[in-house]
């Protein structure tokens, strides 16, 4: 995917094509949505972590292991939806 967009770029770069500029400017774009979703994800997944671990506590239970992997897959989850989403636009 990344040897794709970057071949996208460079295509742009050279040939200053409107099709080619605009494919350029949509990966910028695209990159900087993917990071906000990913960290508004981030935050959701890390909040609700942190209300487990506390009712937990308030129980008198042991909060649940793993809520590091639960929270990265969760801030994963939306960029790995796009790449996936780019990579099929792309090959066609």
């Amino acid at each position: 995917m990344i040897a794709t967009r970057t071949q996208a770029m460079a295509m742009a770069a050279m040939t200053g094509s409107a099709a080619d500029y605009a494919e350029a400017s949509r990966m910028v774009t695209e990159k900087m949505a993917a990071a906000a979703e990913c960290a508004v994800a981030a935050n959701v997944a890390l909040m609700k972590e942190g209300m487990n671990a506390a009712a937990a506590i308030a129980s008198g239970k042991r909060a649940a292991a793993a809520g590091h992997n639960r929270v990265a897959a969760a801030a994963l989850r939306p960029y790995a939806k796009r790449v996936r989403a780019n990579a099929r636009r792309l090959v066609k």
